[in-house]
Formats: structure tokens, C-alpha cells, sequence
């Protein structure tokens, strides 16, 4: 037999090609009922679980067969085998335009349903064409054969419309027989055919090939396919109805709609098998069935129209995901369905490389037979429940079961001896790899040499990874800000005092979850905690782009989405400890500068981007419809949830993808609450609010606060520039204190903030003089300025503090453990600092408010922030900078050797 390493890639090529379109036009027929089931329906005036089955029966005798053409494929070869399966085919979709009762369509169904037995004979003739580490991305092409459907679903209304749906039968008819006179011609007879072929060894018995039938894991396998293929089909299936139905669409439409649930869903799974491949058929399952799991509860939802009874009467209120939505969602879910159709068939050619064609072909009939029994049960369930969304109900209890079942068996796996090791290792090469390259076992950034020929690429690496997704981070936090003050604007009537409530609780909830979000980094660690933490801002941004587009959408609704913005907060507090892990004392201001400037940067870029995104439909029909503003434009306010979709999903994938995760770093709660019990801790934590919360609180009720004290100036164009003005000094100063000290770049930064407030109290109190505007802007521009100073100061202090507080407090550690020790402190104490502080992102805005309404303005409030910060001036005095401070001597020293 010729190894496949033997073979020429021109036959892989041929082979490989001549499959992909074979099976792409057998799966276009045996998806027609698709679309010309419809008019038959209206023909013979079937109801829902008559149609149900009739779209179904060509699923099942494709997936029936599968196990019959597998094993004859394995004794007579691809090359007859798909050209007589492909003839027979054609012949029955050409007789089932003489049909004329349901019986005889029924008939003619299960004929045309032999073309979803293709499957099986090209998988089993195109992986024996390559070698094992190549097989998934081989596999996963060719099974990108299912967009034969899409082909469907695009081509075959616009025929069915011009000439009748007979029509459509007899050029899918007469397109399959001519490809199977070309595969027959142009195929060559797979290399390990000929060489059985030559020996003249008998194939494998009927009763071998079914021998592994006792492996449970043939039935986990068919399970998975039972969803990720089935699901598909039953799906590709019964959308164009469900879509005329639900949406009142012409079958035109329906079909492209739901083509495009069809090509996602087979296109990209030909990207599963490179992803398997390279990261292991195992981990792109979990991907599969996890975000299958959030896709299919949000399709299943069915609108919902709810009354809640409240002092005032009842409120009442409605939710329902709208055409464009729906389309999208269904797109993404195919997609994950495609990673998982072809992480499945990697499995197969590794754990059984002699029984391809039996087990491929029981997986694959078992997958093809979901295809059949769901449209049914979709059908069934439709006329019990009259609730259209019930059939993605269905869906997500068959996935949650194979998650969960997949979960406990790859748990006990791990248990196994040596051998089932050695196997799962066969089967996910890259995975244990990828595994071990993503976490930095051996880390000791103080190491010069260490340092300089290796650490600072994988630091900078991360650094810059997480630069953007914290950027992200803060502008979902944030972007409340300026939603609030367009909300009275296009119909929603809040008063001053919630809007100001909209602008505050990010802020609280952001500071609250700090708190939890500053320890988990050593418990999870930061690549995957990262992840997460990214990956759950889709949840307030699509939230929002919702709600904004209807002004009865009720407050409680805008308060619960106010404070899910408030993810984003919390990120900031584990970005910032996972990168204090990464650098040495010497660069970690600088580093945490960048990475808190930069990413502080989201608050400014979110100010200027949105009051010229919300108007402009960026995302046309998929976006809704535009607002009428009050002065008669029209605005797309969900825009300031919908653009960063696309940037969150990114930035996730590139934390999974490229940072790491650092051994030495891991740590406990008990082991990181320690900081509780250090005063330095409670000291910077008044500190880093004076500075940090600063400016996002002022970044939170700045743009509320200068439209309500100056309602004749444009100002929503300008508020970005203080937000800006923080971040780049913020990351444009690090070094400052680097180089001069943390403590009086902390002092003298409090005594300029004084002196900026003051101004500000000034022109609001005359704010009707000449230029009373500008010398309120200049003044807010110069405590911005002022604030990303201290916050990088502030910041640089805390791992000088605790590397001359652990050695006193600790002095039996070793040089090693010390430095640990001092990481482990210093990481937790930026991370629980930067949590309190966040609470200025509610307080700021809050104080507005309640100043506003008690007292007829601001005055009151800014008059509380300069009295403290005149206490923070006092305690960085006393406890760091004067000559009997912690800091002195160091920073003296550092200045000294600085010149």
C-alpha cells in the first residue's frame, strides 16, 4: 500500500477537489425539498408535521445508507462507488417531477435522499489520499461540501419563481449526473484500493468492521454529530418556513436568509479541520458546544411580552429579536456547527484508521438521521406549544446534554493508564503542545540575561494584547456617558436625576467587581481569565443596541444593562495584575503605565467615536432602524452597542490565541488576602481614588455636567478631549516616576489638582461671564492631565512599597521567595486599589446629581473633592515623601543616579 506521504500532491489535489464539488452537488439535492417543498405543501395542503416529513425522508434514507455505501466503499472503492450513488440520484430527482399524491412524493424522497450518502464515501476515499496530520483540514474541505445547500437555497428560489419548481428537479437532476460522468472520469482510484486491490487480500468482513461497535465512544462520536449535523440539517431544512412564517417574508428572501445559515455552517468547516489540526479535535468540540449552548438560548427565547405591577400601574414591556438579528445569530451558530462537524471526523480516522468507511458511516447515519427526526419533532412541538422558537429549545437541551456528557468523559479519560494517554496524544498532537507553550513555566523577568534574550518579547507579547482588549473594556464601560445624554433626544422620558443613575452605576458595579475580578488572575490565570473577561462585554453591548432602539423599553431595563457595562470595569483590575507579573520592578511602571493609559484611552476614543457612529447606519438592514431625533434628524443609537461587537470578538481571540499564562503566578485566595492585613494596602487604596477615580468618574459625569451648566455650548463634540488628555498621560508619564519617584509625582500631582478645581468652581460660579466655558474646559482638561499623572505615580509606588515591606515583614524568606512574595502582594494590592478608586466612576457622577438636586447645582460636590484631595496631599506627605517617609531615601537615591 502507498503511504500517503508517498503519494504526489497533485492526486491529493485531484482527489480532494473532485470530491469537495462531487459532494458539494449532492448535498444541493438533497436539499431541494428546501425550497420546492413549500409549494408542494401549498399543493397538497399539508400541515405542519405532514411537511415536517416529507422534508425529512430524503434526510433519512441518506443517512440510512451511509453505513451500507461506507463498507462498499471500502470494497470497491470511492471512485464507482460515488459515481453510481450520484447516477441513482439524479434518476430519482428526475422521476419525482411524475409524482402526483403524497405517497408517491414520499416515495421519491427517500430516492433523492441516497444523495446524503455521499458523505461517508468521501470521507472514507479522501482520507486515505493523506497523511494523519493533515487528514482533519483534508476532511474538513471536503466536508465544506455541505454549502451544496447554500447553492439551494440561493439558486433554486429564483428558478422555482420563473419556471416552476419542476423545473428546479430537472437541472439538479441533470447537473448531478453530468458531475458523476466527470468524477468518473477525472478520479483516480484511491491508493490503498489498488494496493488491497493488487495483493489480492480480502477486504474486511462485515463483522470486523463493526467490531468496535462496543466502544462507547462510537455513540459519544454519533451523539456529537447527531447535533452539529443533524441540527444543521434539520435546521437548513426548516428555516425558509420558519422564516415566511415568523417574519412574513417572500420565499425569495427566506431562501437567501437562510443560505446564509447554510454556508456558514459548512464553508468554515473546512477552517475546523485546520483548527483541529493545529489546536486538537478536543478543544474546538468544547468551543463548538459551548457557544452553540449561548447562541441557541438566545434563538430560543420566543417574544414575550411582559407586565410587572409597580406602585405606579402596571408596566408593561416586550421582547422579540427582529429578522436581520435572527439571520445573524443563526450565522455564527452555523459557523460553530462547522467547527464541530469537522473536529468529529478528526476523531474517527485516528481512534479507528481500519474501520473508517463502517464507523465513519454509523456516525454519519446517526448524525443524517437528526436531520430526519428533528424537522419532525420540530413539527410535533410546533403544533403542542404553538411556539415557533420550540425548536431551538429542542436544540439547546441536545447540546447542553452532549457538553455535559463529553465533559464527564473526558474527565474520566484523564484517569485511564498510559496507553489511552498515548492515544489521546495521537489524536491531539498540538493540543498538550499549544497547552505547555502557553504557560511560561520557568519566569524570572529580575534575570538580566534572562530578560534581555527572552522575557521582554513574551511581556511586550501580552502587553500589547492586553492593551487592546482593556481599551475595549473601558469604552463599554464607559459609554453610557454619552448615551445618557442623547437618550431625552430620541423619545426616552428620564429625568436629570436617572440619567445621572445611568451615568453612575457602571461605575458601581465596575469598582464592586474589581474587587473579585483583582484575585483571580493567580486562581485562573490571565490568558483564559482574559478570555472571559473580554468575551463577556458582548453581553452589555448587543444588550444595549437593543434596548436604545425603543423608547417604552422601561428604566429597569436601562438600569440592569447600566450595570452589566459595569464588566468592563472589573477588567481593569485583573489586566493590570496580570501584566505586573510580566515585567521587572525596574520597567513595571512604565508597563503598567502603557497598559493603563492606553487602555484608559477606550474612555476617549468611545467619546469621540459614538456621537458620530449613532449617526450613520453602519450596519444597514442587520443594524435596525434609525431614531427620529427630537430636531428631526435621525440618529442609530444602538450603534453604541453594535460597533464593538466585531472589536470584542477579536480582541478575545487574540487573548486566546496569543498571551500567557505564568506558573510562578498562581496562587490561592488565602494566599493573596494577605494584603488585607498591610496598611500600605488601605493608604494607596485613598490614593489611587484621589487619582484614578478622578478621572473615570470625571470622565462619567464630565459630558452630563458641562451640557446641563453650559446648554448653549456643543460640548458632546469636545468631552473626548478629557478622557484623551488622562490616557496619554497617564501612559506618557510612567516614566516620570520611574525616574523621580512615585511619591512626589504623587504629591505634587494632588497640589495641582487643588489648584484645577478651584478654576473649575470659579467659572461654574460665574459661568455666565465671557468665556466662562473655556476656563471651565481648560480647567477639567488640566485635572484630567493631572489625574493620568497620578494614576501612573500612584501605580509605580505600590511594588517599591511592598519590595522594602516584605523583607521587614517577612525576613525569614528566601532571595527567591522574597521577589515571589513581593510580586504576589504587589499584583494583588494594584488589582484592589484599582477596584476601590473604580468607585469614583459612581460617586463623581452621583455627587453631581444629588449636589444638583439639593442645592440647585454642582458647587457642593466639587468642593468635597478638593477637601480630599488636600487629605491625599497630607497622607503622601507624611507616609512617603517627607524625610521620614518609606520613600524617601529610594527615590532620593534614584534621582541621584539618574543624573
Amino acid at each position: 500500500m502507498a503511504s500517503p506521504t508517498a503519494i504526489s500532491r497533485s492526486d491529493q489535489v485531484r482527489a480532494l477537489s473532485l470530491s469537495t464539488i462531487a459532494f458539494t452537488a449532492c448535498f444541493a439535492v438533497w436539499t431541494i425539498f428546501s425550497i420546492i417543498g413549500i409549494p408542494i405543501k401549498e399543493e397538497l395542503g399539508l400541515n405542519d408535521f405532514q411537511f415536517g416529513v416529507l422534508i425529512a425522508t430524503p434526510v433519512l434514507t441518506g443517512s440510512i445508507t451511509r453505513v451500507i455505501l461506507g463498507i462498499w466503499t471500502e470494497h470497491y472503492g470511492g471512485r464507482l462507488v460515488f459515481t453510481l450513488q450520484m447516477l441513482l440520484t439524479a434518476l430519482s430527482t428526475w422521476l419525482l417531477t411524475f409524482a402526483s399524491t403524497y405517497s408517491m412524493y414520499l416515495l421519491a424522497a427517500l430516492g433523492i435522499g441516497l444523495a446524503g450518502g455521499s458523505f461517508i464515501i468521501g470521507v472514507t476515499y479522501v482520507a486515505r489520499w493523506f497523511e494523519p496530520e493533515r487528514q482533519g483540514t483534508a476532511l474538513g474541505i471536503f466536508g465544506a461540501g455541505n454549502a451544496g445547500a447554500a447553492v439551494t437555497k440561493f439558486v433554486a428560489p429564483f428558478v422555482l419563481v420563473a419556471f416552476g419548481w419542476h423545473m428546479v428537479a430537472y437541472i439538479w437532476a441533470a447537473a448531478l449526473a453530468l458531475m458523476a460522468i466527470i468524477f468518473y472520469v477525472l478520479a483516480k482510484d484511491d491508493p490503498q484500493w489498488v494496493a488491497q486491490k493488487e495483493s489480492g487480500r480480502p477486504a474486511l468482513s462485515f463483522s470486523k468492521q463493526f467490531e468496535p461497535l462496543d466502544d462507547i465512544r462510537v455513540w459519544r462520536f454519533s451523539l456529537y454529530y447527531f447535533f452539529v449535523f443533524g441540527g444543521f440539517v434539520a435546521l437548513a431544512l426548516w428555516t425558509p418556513n420558519y422564516l415566511i412564517e415568523v417574519y412574513d417574508v417572500d420565499v425569495r428572501t427566506a431562501g437567501m436568509a437562510a443560505a446564509a445559515f447554510s454556508l456558514s455552517a459548512s464553508l468554515f468547516r473546512a477552517y475546523g479541520g485546520h483548527l483541529s489540526d493545529r489546536h486538537g479535535a478536543r478543544r474546538v468540540m468544547y468551543w463548538t458546544f459551548g457557544f452553540s449552548l449561548v447562541l441557541l438560548l438566545m434563538l430560543s427565547y420566543p417574544p414575550t411580552q411582559y407586565i410587572i405591577n409597580t406602585k405606579d400601574g402596571p408596566l408593561t414591556f416586550s421582547t422579540q429579536m427582529d429578522l436581520w438579528p435572527f439571520v445573524l445569530v443563526l450565522f455564527v451558530l452555523g459557523f460553530f456547527m462547522s467547527l464541530g462537524k469537522a473536529a468529529i471526523y478528526k476523531h474517527i480516522p485516528v481512534y479507528y484508521p481500519q474501520h473508517i468507511g463502517s464507523i465513519g458511516g454509523l456516525v454519519g447515519m446517526i448524525g443524517g438521521l437528526g436531520g430526519f427526526v428533528l424537522p419532525i419533532i420540530f413539527g410535533i412541538a410546533l403544533d403542542l406549544t404553538g411556539i415557533y422558537t420550540s425548536c431551538f429549545a429542542i436544540l439547546f437541551a441536545l447540546v447542553a446534554f452532549a457538553l455535559v456528557w463529553m465533559h464527564l468523559a473526558i474527565r474520566a479519560e484523564e484517569q485511564r493508564p498510559k496507553e489511552a494517554e498515548a492515544l489521546a496524544e495521537e489524536l491531539h498532537p498540538t493540543e498538550k503542545e499549544a497547552s505547555k507553550a502557553r504557560l511560561l513555566e520557568d519566569w524570572h523577568p529580575e534575570d538580566k540575561e534572562f530578560w534581555e534574550t527572552r522575557g521582554r518579547a513574551i511581556a511586550r507579547q501580552n502587553l500589547w494584547i492586553s492593551i487592546p482588549a482593556l481599551l475595549l473594556a473601558f469604552a463599554v464601560w464607559m459609554v453610557w456617558s454619552v448615551v445618557v445624554a442623547r437618550l431625552p433626544a430620541i423619545g426616552f422620558d428620564f429625568n436629570s436625576d436617572q440619567l445621572f443613575w445611568l451615568a453612575a452605576l457602571p461605575g458601581l458595579s465596575g469598582a464592586t467587581l474589581r474587587i473579585f475580578y483583582s484575585f483571580m488572575v493567580p486562581i485562573f490565570g490571565g490568558r483564559l481569565w482574559t478570555t472571559l473577561s473580554t468575551a463577556s462585554l458582548l453581553v452589555p453591548a448587543i444588550g444595549m443596541g437593543y434596548a436604545v432602539q425603543d423608547p417604552s423599553t422601561p428604566f429597569l431595563i436601562f438600569l440592569v444593562l447600566a450595570l452589566l457595562c459595569g464588566l468592563g470595569g472589573g477588567n481593569f483590575a485583573s489586566s493590570m495584575a496580570n501584566i505586573a507579573f510580566f515585567f521587572p520592578v525596574k520597567e513595571k511602571g512604565n508597563a503598567l503605565a502603557l497598559n493603563a493609559g492606553l487602555g484608559n484611552l477606550g474612555v476617549s476614543v468611545m467619546q469621540f467615536l459614538v456621537p458620530l457612529i449613532i449617526t450613520v447606519g453602519i450596519f444597514g438592514a442587520v443594524g435596525g432602524e434609525p431614531q427620529q431625533a427630537n430636531d428631526g434628524t435621525k440618529l442609530w443609537m444602538q450603534n453604541a452597542g453594535f460597533f464593538w461587537v466585531p472589536l470584542i470578538i477579536a480582541s478575545t481571540a487574540a487573548a486566546w490565541f496569543g498571551m500567557h499564562d505564568i506558573a510562578g503566578a498562581k496562587s490561592s485566595f488565602t494566599e493573596q488576602s494577605i494584603i488585607f492585613k498591610r496598611k500600605h494596602n488601605w493608604l494607596m487604596c485613598i490614593l489611587y481614588t484621589g487619582t484614578f477615580g478622578s478621572f473615570i468618574g470625571y470622565s462619567a459625569g464630565f459630558p452630563l455636567l458641562a451640557r446641563l451648566q453650559f446648554p448653549e455650548v456643543n460640548t458632546l463634540q469636545m468631552v473626548f478631549l478629557g478622557p484623551l488628555v488622562g490616557a496619554l498621560s497617564r501612559a506618557g508619564s510612567g516614566w516620570v516616576a520611574d525616574k523621580y519617584g512615585g511619591a512626589r509625582v504623587t504629591f505634587w500631582t494632588f497640589v495641582g489638582m487643588i489648584v484645577a478645581v478651584g478654576g473649575v468652581i470659579f467659572f461654574i460660579a460665574n459661568n455666565e461671564m465671557t468665556g466662562a466655558f473655556w476656563g471651565f474646559f481648560a480647567c477639567f482638561m488640566a485635572l484630567f492631565f493631572l489625574t493620568g499623572v497620578g494614576n501612573a505615580s500612584t501605580f509605580q509606588m505600590i511594588p517599591v512599597i511592598m519590595g522594602k515591606e516584605v523583607p521587614r515583614l517577612l525576613p525569614s524568606l528566601d532571595k527567591e521567595e522574597r521577589q515571589r512574595q513581593v510580586d504576589r502582594e504587589s499584583a494583588a494590592i494594584i488589582a484592589f486599589t484599582s477596584a476601590i478608586a473604580a468607585y469614583g466612576a459612581f460617586f463623581i457622577p452621583k455627587a453631581y446629581g444629588s449636589s444638583i438636586e439639593m442645592t440647585g447645582g454642582p458647587l457642593a460636590a466639587l468642593w468635597a473633592f478638593l477637601i480630599f484631595y488636600a487629605v491625599c496631599v497630607i497622607i503622601t506627605w507624611h507616609f512617603y515623601s517627607a524625610r521620614h517617609g518609606l520613600l524617601y531615601d529610594v527615590e532620593r537615591s534614584r534621582a541621584e543616579s539618574g543624573r
